[in-house]
Order: structure tokens, then sequence, then C-alpha cells
């Protein structure tokens, strides 16, 4: 039987909450008291959770402004709020573009993110909900990603669009939409190649590869960024370039079961101020899920120890 999501999502957030809780009940055994030590030690805490500079200081900030303004009686009131504090950090407004009506999805990103595992993934969760689906194998680069695609598209009981290794990638992106018309499909996803972000040759092929899209999609074509968490801030520094070439509209984070540094998702939201809109935190289809921001904050903080 299949674990529920939320207890799939706590176990693989479970090293980043035992690291991160390990810190607050330390902050907990010296005492009650809300001194300029405990703040200091708090934003210590959130940091090493990779969560990122600028929104850890706001939002301890906002903990100092509260503990002030309701006169929270000590450390624990105060940790106690910090997960909605989290949450509120990592709700970017923002629709879902797998999950929003009719659309294109580019999906991008460097390789080793687990971007076609990703593409299939999307795509037997988008099906299974009665979804016509297309996939195209953008990914013309590498063989294996194309067979890696199409293993899932068969698992998924959806079509995939593809051409021999080393094709056009614009190609398989105009003959992926055809295909899609001709089928009536409401949902085309397609995969690219994995590049470095600071390859302007490839970065010129992705901007390519969106305009023609744009021109012979019959819906909106949106971009998602997906993102290796274990990368933690070179990884954001990467969504950044793609971010600025292609203008992203969504984020997936994968792999967030392999680190202890899960608030990268903190990072990403803040710096990036597009939605995150799904997580991964396991090799399974059903360790990719939407993003749900209170419960991700949940996991991450997890209860406080008595």
């Amino acid at each position: 039987m299949t674990r529920p999501w939320f207890r799939r999502l706590g176990d693989g957030l479970a090293r980043t909450r035992t690291e991160l809780r390990g810190h607050l009940n330390v902050l907990l055994s010296r005492g009650p008291d809300l001194d300029a030590r405990f703040w200091e030690d708090l934003e210590d805490a959130l940091l090493q959770a990779d969560m990122g500079v600028t929104a850890t200081s706001e939002m301890v900030d906002r903990l100092r402004d509260a503990a002030m303004r309701e006169a929270l009686p000590d450390a624990r009131a105060v940790l106690e709020r910090l997960g909605a504090e989290i949450a509120a950090e990592v709700s970017v407004p923002g629709d879902d573009p797998f999950d929003s009506g009719p659309a294109t999805v580019l999906v991008v990103g460097v390789n080793g993110t687990g971007k076609t595992t990703s593409v299939g993934k999307v795509a037997k969760a988008a099906a299974a909900t009665g979804r016509s689906v297309v996939i195209g194998s953008g990914d013309t680069f590498r063989a294996a990603a194309i067979e890696q695609l199409r293993v899932w598209a068969e698992r998924a009981n959806v079509p995939v669009v593809e051409r021999p290794h080393g094709s056009d990638p614009a190609a398989v992106v105009f003959d992926t939409l055809t295909e899609a018309r001709s089928r009536g499909a409401d949902l085309i996803i397609i995969d690219t190649a994995g590049r470095l972000h600071t390859s302007a040759d490839l970065m010129a092929e992705l901007q390519k590869v969106k305009r023609i899209a744009e021109r012979e999609s019959p819906y909106p074509v949106r971009v998602v960024l997906v993102m290796d968490a274990t990368t933690g801030q070179n990884g954001l520094v990467q969504a950044r370039e793609f971010d600025r070439a292609l203008g992203l509209d969504g984020v997936m984070l994968t792999k967030l079961d392999g680190t202890a540094k899960g608030g990268i998702v903190v990072s990403v939201a803040r710096e990036l101020a597009v939605p995150i809109v799904r997580i991964g935190v396991g090799e399974t289809a059903d360790d990719l899920e939407p993003f749900d921001s209170l419960a991700f904050a949940r996991a991450i903080v997890g209860p406080v120890d008595t």
C-alpha cells in the first residue's frame, strides 16, 4: 500500500528536520529568555538549513516584532510560530502550469537534476486524472534520455513524440505540437536537453525552442525549471540564469530526501519569486507531488521537543 503523501513528505525531509530541530532544541535547552543570543542563534540555525540570508533575516525580524507586539512569553512560543513564518515565505502567488488549464510546458534544467524523470512523473499523474497528455522528447543530445522518456510514456499510457539522437530540438517541438493538435491534447509537456547555465549558445538554443513553441502552440507556453535540491545555493545561481533567459513560470525541486538543507526551498521561493509547483522526495512516481507550503513547513520544522 502506498504511504500517504504527508508521510512520504515527512520521511523525505527527515534529514533537514533532524538537523534543524536539533538546533532549535538547543535554543530551548538554554532557557526561555528571548535575549540577543537567542535571536542570533535562531538566525544561524535557519542559515545552516540553507534558507538564505535575506529570507532568514526577515523571518527572524518578523518573529522578533511579534514577540514584542504580542508579548510572546518565551522561546517556545516563538519557535511554535516558526512554521507559519516558513509557510508564508514559500507561498508565492501564481498558477501551477501543469494544473491550471490547457498549456504547453517546456521543462528545463541542467543535467542530473532529474528533469526527464520529472516529466514522466508529471505526465503520468496528469493522465491519471483524465487529461489528454502528449510528451515531446526534446532532449535529443542524450540517447538515454529518449529511451528513458519512452519508458515513462508507456507507464503513463500517453504518446511521446521523438526524433533520432542528434536531431534539432526545435523540430521535435514542432512535431510534438502538431501531434498534440491532431489528438486534441490539453497538456503538452516537452523535455529539453540539460545544459549548463553558463553556455550562451545552449541557452540561445533554448530561447529558439521557446519561440517555436509560442508560435505553434494552441495554448499558453509556460517554462518550468527542475532543480536538484542537493545543489543548494549553487542551484539557485543556475536558476537565476534560466529565469533571466527564459522567464520561469514555476520550479520543481527534486531530491529533497538527499539533503539536510531543505531550506533551499525558502531561498528559491524568495529569490526567484515564482511558484514552487512540485517537490520530490524519492524515486517513485508518487514521490513527486504538488507543493503545499503549510505541509512543507510542518515537515521541515517538526514538533519542538518538550
